[in-house]
């Protein structure tokens, strides 16, 4: 007679794994939305990724200038 395998156990464990990690990571968004809600800049202060960038068209770098005659 054929061995009943141990699949079901096995199987319940993981998905229990399963399931607490998507609850460390539902909390750990949580915080960090919360986090980020609280943390506000100060007047004056400018985000570092957006700092120095203009609205509309950008300046072209030096080396691409109108008056460039490195082609010459």
């Amino acid at each position: 007679m054929a061995k009943k395998s141990r699949g079901t156990f096995e199987k319940r464990q993981k998905e229990k794994e399963r399931q607490q990690k998507q609850e460390a990571k539902r909390s750990r968004r949580l915080e960090t939305k919360q986090h980020k809600a609280t943390a506000e800049l100060k007047p004056g202060d400018q985000d570092p990724d957006i700092a120095g960038i203009r609205p509309g068209p950008q300046p072209l770098p030096e080396q691409w200038g109108e008056n460039s005659n490195d082609d010459e």
